[in-house]
């Protein structure tokens, strides 16, 4: 298969699913009247203190099965930022199987400023 068609098909099918999720997420927030123990009011405010740094990995994946609206919208989020990753992953192998080395080095540089733009820089902000 075409690695052109391979990456448009990562960068299509992780958006529509991102999507697919943030859309149920916000559909079931509006059904729930709300979502961990927050109003719909509470967390429509401008001043609201919901936010993804106070959801962590396990709530978020009780929430995924309890059908919790803000579970499933940070997880449609986490799909939406991995979707590009992946992207980049598969040029990574793409590039070594043809073992263009100069496209490997420039993608795995791309590889390392997105984990580290990520994991490091939140941390030092």
């Amino acid at each position: 298969m075409d690695p052109n068609k391979i990456m448009g098909n990562i960068l299509r099918y992780g958006s529509l699913f991102s999507i697919l999720l943030i859309l149920f997420g916000t559909a079931m927030l509006f059904l729930n009247n709300g979502a961990n123990n927050y109003t719909l009011k509470q967390i429509a405010s401008h001043d609201s203190e919901v936010s993804t740094n106070g959801i962590s990995a396990s709530q978020l994946f009780y929430g995924f099965f309890s059908f919790d609206g803000i579970s499933y919208i940070v997880l449609g989020l986490i799909v939406l930022i991995a979707t590009p990753i992946m992207r980049v992953i598969y040029s990574i192998y793409f590039f070594g199987n043809q073992k263009n080395r100069v496209y490997l080095l420039i993608t795995i540089i791309v590889f390392f400023n997105l984990m580290f733009a990520i994991f490091f820089i939140p941390y030092i902000l």
